[in-house]
């Protein structure tokens, strides 16, 4: 058994357990022992500081949240056009679920729920500013040129986080989560035409 850390850190250690438990089985289906066995701790000290397994994947989605929108914020920061950010942002998007291919399934686990859940509420709360990240990169773009007047934006926001969405069920499909990124590049720039976006 390992000894102990404080607090944070072994809740944090619990969440990455769990997340990468989920690579390859269902959410549904791992159990709190299933966890505690990973990282070498009693079932009983997962309870210690988490009271359910749900919060455990609210746990979960909230960093996934968080670190999700520090990467895109971090990616939008580097470049110096709105259309190279979007592209920035889409290859980061990727990059994360290739390196976290656990989250999906928790996501479309949840999803499939019939009542509304903490963790449901997560993913609207990560879904929200990614779309207003958007939304600014397609103003910007629209004010320099680069993306048509014309363009709705909001459906182009629709459309952006659809196409990874594709990207992933296809990656599960096949049981091989880095095959996202040998597609990325001609999705993104079958993207890029049917929006109008000029370099």
């Amino acid at each position: 058994m390992q000894n102990r850390l404080p607090t944070e850190e072994r809740q944090a250690e619990i969440v990455a357990a769990a997340l990468r438990l989920a690579r390859d089985s269902s959410p549904v289906t791992i159990t709190t022992g299933d966890i505690a066995a990973a990282i070498g701790i009693t079932q009983g000290a997962v309870f210690k500081h988490f009271p359910t397994k749900d919060a455990i994947w609210l746990a979960a989605m909230s960093w996934v949240r968080e670190q999700l929108l520090h990467r895109l914020d971090e990616a939008v920061r580097t470049q110096v056009s709105a259309v190279a950010a979007l592209d920035a942002v889409f290859r980061a998007h990727v990059a994360f679920l290739i390196a976290h291919p656990g989250v999906p399934r928790i996501i479309f686990h949840e999803l499939q729920q019939p009542n509304d859940s903490a963790v449901k509420q997560e993913v609207r709360a990560l879904l929200q500013p990614y779309r207003q990240l958007l939304l600014g990169l397609f103003a910007a773009g629209v004010k320099t040129g680069q993306l048509p007047a014309a363009l709705d934006q909001e459906a182009a926001a629709t459309l952006f986080v659809g196409i990874v969405q594709g990207l992933v069920i296809q990656s599960l499909l096949a049981g091989r989560p880095a095959a996202m990124k040998s597609q990325a590049d001609g999705v993104f720039a079958l993207y890029l035409h049917g929006i109008g976006a000029t370099p």
